[in-house]
């Protein structure tokens, strides 16, 4: 079980959440100022090239002010949807 970015689930992750950033017209410096964190932090997530793990992702939602519940529930229905149109590889394989 590798951690890929590629996923297709993980990409609809990261592009609801770079939506989310946008759609409230916060910089990816004002997110990395609210975590104390970098711009390229930010930067490496949202294009893919950083992992984030559950913790992160919800320290994430935090500082935008996001209900994580309410941003999985939305990740859900989309990924509902997305798997609907194609069948999606699985992520965990025996």
């Amino acid at each position: 079980m590798g951690a890929s970015t590629h996923h297709e689930d993980y990409q609809l992750l990261i592009k609801l959440l770079k939506d989310s950033r946008v759609d409230m017209a916060v910089p990816q410096t004002g997110l990395a100022s609210r975590l104390d964190a970098t711009q390229t932090f930010i930067s490496k997530v949202e294009r893919g090239e950083r992992r984030l793990d559950v913790i992160e992702l919800i320290e994430i939602l935090e500082a935008l002010g996001i209900a994580p519940e309410a941003f999985l529930k939305t990740f859900l229905q989309h990924r509902q949807a997305s798997h609907k149109k194609q069948k999606v590889k699985r992520k965990i394989t025996p």
